[in-house]
C-alpha cells in the first residue's frame, strides 16, 4: 500500500507544480498534450512546462498534427512548440532545417515548415504555430511573446475510461489540470466521479481504486475529510450530526443517532470493535486526552526522507518528500535533470549535478546582464568581423568596435573613445573600452565626472585618482557626456576634410584681419597729410 500511495502522490504533485491551469487538453495512448493561453516567450513556457512536468510538444508525427487541430481549433494568437535551433546557419536541406526537438534529438516523422522559410543566417530560432497558418512551423524571436504554448507529458500504465450503466454519468480528471467526460484514455493519478452514486476512483497502474485511498491525495476522495485509524487505514469521516454514506463511503449525510457525538473528537471518530473512539486527520496526533488532536514537524526527524538528493517540507498535518532543486523524481529516486535538454543557453550547455553552465562560443563572451546569452568579443586592437555567408555585406563587431573593409575580408577596429572626451580628466583607452581617472585631489563619480575632494587643500593636481574601466555598449539616447554613450564612428577621409576645412578657415581670418589693419593705416596716413597741408596753407598766409 506504501508504494501505490507514494507512486500516486508524485504523480499528483508534479501534475500540478507549475501553478498555472490549462485552457484545456487531450490524451492518446500514453502521451497528454495541453494548451496554455498564457503569454510568454520561449524560455518561459518551456520553463512552465517544465514545472508541470512535460516540455514543449513536439509535433513528429500527422497524429500529433491533428491534435494541434483539435486543442487549437478555437484559438487565435501564436502558441510556442517545442522546436528550435541552438545556433549556426538553418540548413535548408535538412528536414528539420537544422532545428532540434527540446528533448534534444531531431528525428520527426512530420514536417510543416511555412513556405515562407527563411535560411538566413540572422534568422529567428524558434518556432510558433496558429490556426491562422494552418499550424504551418513559422519562425519566430524566442524572446517574443506569443498567446501561449503547449506542453506534452509522457507516462505509463494509463487507464481506460470506465465503464457506464444506463443512467450513468462519469466525470473525469487528470493531473495536469484538465478533464470532462468524454476521455478515453487517462494517466496515473487522474480521479472519477461516477453519478448519481457519487462515488470516487482514482486510477493507478491501469486500474481504479475506489475512495478513500491516501489522504495525501485530494482527501482521499473524501467529502469532508479523511483520516488514518491506527492500522494505517485510510476512511472518511463527516462534520458533528452527519455520517459517511455507507454506499459509496466518501460523501455525508444526516445521522439520525451519531454514536461520535458524545465523545466530543476534535477530529474524527471510528468504529473500534463494539465502541466507537476519537481519531486524528493525516499528520495529526491523538493526544493523551483522548480526543484532541496535535500537529508535529515531522521535518524535524532527519530519517522521514531518507536517499540522495532529498528534502523534507513541512506542511500543516504532515510532510512532503520532494526533490532538491535539479533534480526530480523517477522511480523512488531523485536523478539529476539535464537541463540543457530545454536549451537554456544561447551557444554551449554543460549539465553539472543539480544545475547546468552555459559558455560561448570563439568570438564570443558572456552577457554580464544575461547569463544564458553570449555577445560578440575581440579583446585585441583588430579582428575579423562576424559576417553573414549568405551576405558579406551584413557584418558585426563588437561593441566598442567599427568595421572596416580590407578586399575581401571586413575587420573590426578598436575605438579610441578617449579622442571623443568623454572623461572630465584622465581617459586610457582599452580594446572594446576605456579608462576614466581624475587627478590627485578629486574623486571619480557617475564613471567619468571628476568632483572635487571638500578636504583637499593643496588644490595638487599631480598624480592619478579613481579609475574606473568601463564597458562601451551600443549607442543610446543618453546625452553627452554619459560614458555608457558610444560615440559615432569617423572615417578616415572624413578626419582629413575636417582638418582641410579648419586650416581654410583659420588662414582665411587671418587674411582677412590683415587686410583690414592695412586698409585702415593707409586712410590714418592721408589724413595727416591733409591736415599738415592745411596748416602750411595757413602759415604762408600769415606770413604774407
Amino acid at each position: 500500500m506504501r508504494d501505490v500511495t507514494e507512486f500516486i502522490v508524485f504523480v499528483f504533485l508534479v501534475g500540478r507544480a507549475g501553478g498555472i491551469e490549462p485552457s484545456s487538453g487531450y490524451c492518446i495512448g500514453t502521451k497528454c498534450v495541453t494548451v496554455f493561453q498564457h503569454s510568454s516567450d520561449f524560455t518561459a513556457a518551456q520553463s512552465q512546462c517544465k514545472d508541470q512536468g512535460g516540455h514543449l510538444m513536439t509535433v513528429r508525427s500527422s497524429v500529433s498534427h491533428d491534435i494541434l487541430n483539435i486543442l487549437l481549433g478555437n484559438f487565435t494568437g501564436r502558441f510556442w512548440i517545442g522546436l528550435r535551433r541552438q545556433s549556426g546557419c538553418p540548413d535548408a536541406a535538412a528536414q528539420l532545417k537544422g532545428f532540434q526537438w527540446v528533448t534534444g534529438d531531431s528525428e520527426s516523422d512530420f514536417f510543416n515548415w511555412a513556405p515562407s522559410f527563411d535560411s538566413s543566417c540572422s534568422s529567428h530560432h524558434c518556432v510558433s504555430v496558429s490556426q491562422d497558418d494552418d499550424f504551418n512551423w513559422i519562425q519566430e524571436p524566442c524572446d517574443e511573446h506569443a498567446a501561449g504554448f503547449l506542453c506534452e507529458y509522457s507516462f505509463s500504465d494509463p487507464c481506460k475510461s470506465l465503464a457506464v450503466a444506463e443512467g450513468e454519468s462519469v466525470t473525469y480528471r487528470t493531473p495536469m489540470g484538465f478533464g470532462g467526460e468524454d476521455v478515453l484514455s487517462l494517466p496515473p493519478g487522474s480521479t472519477a466521479i461516477r453519478m448519481p452514486a457519487e462515488t470516487n476512483y482514482v486510477c493507478f497502474s491501469r486500474q481504479w481504486l475506489q475512495a478513500p485511498w491516501s489522504c495525501e491525495i485530494n482527501e482521499g476522495g473524501c467529502e469532508y475529510k479523511c483520516a488514518v485509524d491506527p492500522k494505517h487505514v485510510p476512511s472518511c469521516y463527516c462534520p458533528p450530526g452527519q455520517t459517511v454514506n455507507p454506499a459509496n463511503k466518501v460523501t455525508c449525510e444526516v445521522a439520525i443517532d451519531d454514536p461520535c457525538r458524545p465523545l466530543r473528537c476534535a477530529h474524527a471518530c471510528y468504529k473500534n470493535g463494539g465502541s466507537y473512539a476519537c481519531m486524528c486527520d493525516h499528520g495529526f496526533k491523538l493526544a493523551q486526552d483522548g480526543r484532541s488532536c496535535f500537529d508535529f514537524n515531522d521535518c524535524r526527524d532527519p530519517r522521514q526522507c531518507p536517499g540522495d538528493n532529498f528534502m523534507c517540507v513541512n506542511n500543516v498535518g504532515g510532510f512532503q518528500c520532494v526533490c532538491k532543486d535539479g533534480y526530480k523524481m523517477t522511480g523512488d529516486l531523485c536523478v539529476d535533470v539535464d537541463e540543457c535538454m530545454s536549451a537554456p543557453c544561447e551557444h554551449n550547455c554543460t549539465n553539472t549535478p543539480g544545475s547546468f553552465k552555459c559558455s560561448c562560443y570563439s568570438g564570443y563572451k558572456e552577457d554580464p546582464k544575461s547569463p544564458n546569452k553570449c555577445k560578440l568579443h575581440c579583446g585585441k586592437e583588430e579582428c575579423l568581423a562576424e559576417c553573414d555567408p549568405n551576405d558579406r555585406f551584413q557584418c558585426y563587431c563588437p561593441d566598442g568596435y567599427i568595421a572596416e573593409e580590407r578586399g575581401d575580408q571586413v575587420m573590426c577596429l578598436d575605438m579610441d573613445e578617449c579622442f571623443s572626451s568623454y572623461c572630465d580628466q584622465g581617459c586610457k583607452n582599452t580594446f572594446g573600452s576605456y579608462v576614466c581617472s581624475c587627478d590627485r585631489g578629486y574623486t571619480l563619480v557617475e564613471q567619468y565626472k571628476c568632483v572635487k575632494n571638500e578636504d583637499d587643500s593643496d588644490g595638487g593636481f599631480e598624480g592619478s585618482g579613481e579609475s574606473t574601466t568601463l564597458s562601451v555598449p551600443t549607442a543610446s539616447t543618453v546625452p553627452y557626456p554619459d560614458p555608457t554613450s558610444k560615440p559615432s564612428a569617423v572615417s578616415t577621409g572624413g578626419l582629413v576634410g575636417i582638418i582641410v576645412c579648419t586650416t581654410f578657415f583659420i588662414l582665411l581670418v587671418v587674411f582677412l584681419a590683415h587686410h583690414f589693419l592695412n586698409g585702415g593705416g593707409k586712410k590714418n596716413n592721408g589724413a595727416l597729410t591733409a591736415q599738415e597741408g592745411e596748416a602750411h596753407s595757413l602759415h604762408g598766409t600769415s606770413d604774407a
